[in-house]
């Protein structure tokens, strides 16, 4: 796979940089008993989740004050969101493990996490669970584990996938090929 890069009136075929090693890396981790571990972790995560906002969570918002329940509700909405972002990845290195996916597919950036911000109060999800006794005990839960997991995921992410768009314009065949679009050029011109 090629991407192509606009640099000083030149267009630079840029090739996939992954090394045979790297790649060889990234499918034996996802044939690895930490990725089944993790997988399981983050999905079993999710259906908890699930089940405790339709159930239990929807009786325990309706409990609360009225600036405890709105924050309730955007730490809910956030949890989903980390947790579908979780499971997004790790439903991709299940088809690259699977062959259902390349990894040309799975190292594009729309598959990257990123950090997260902070909330609108400046908060990180565990200073919030600290600081927010009155949101229900099991939501602070759910929110403190799925940052850690969230945390976990990221640092592998960055360890499989990170050295990708670090090299990206800085590898020996971009460099190649500059210099044979450049002598090309020089050539034809």
């Amino acid at each position: 796979m090629s991407a192509t890069y606009n640099t000083d009136a030149a267009t630079v075929a840029i090739l996939d940089t992954l090394t045979p090693q790297a790649e060889a890396r990234l499918l034996e981790f996802t044939k690895s008993e930490l990725f089944a571990k993790t997988f399981r972790e983050g999905m079993d995560m999710v259906e908890e989740t699930a089940a405790y906002l339709d159930g239990p969570g929807r009786q325990d918002s309706k409990k609360l004050g009225r600036n405890d329940a709105l924050t309730y509700a955007s730490q809910s909405m956030r949890l989903t969101t980390r947790l579908m972002q979780v499971a997004s990845w790790l439903l991709v290195q299940r088809a690259l493990k699977e062959g259902e996916m390349v990894s040309s597919e799975a190292r594009q950036d729309k598959y990257r996490l990123v950090p997260e911000t902070k909330s609108e109060e400046g908060l990180t999800f565990s200073d919030l669970a600290k600081d927010a006794y009155a949101l229900p005990a099991r939501l602070l839960d759910l929110l403190a584990r799925s940052e850690s997991l969230y945390e976990r995921i990221m640092r592998l992410d960055r360890s499989l996938y990170g050295s990708i768009a670090a090299q990206r314009g800085n590898t020996v065949a971009d460099q190649i090929s500059r210099l044979e679009a450049a002598f090309g050029r020089v050539a034809n011109g």
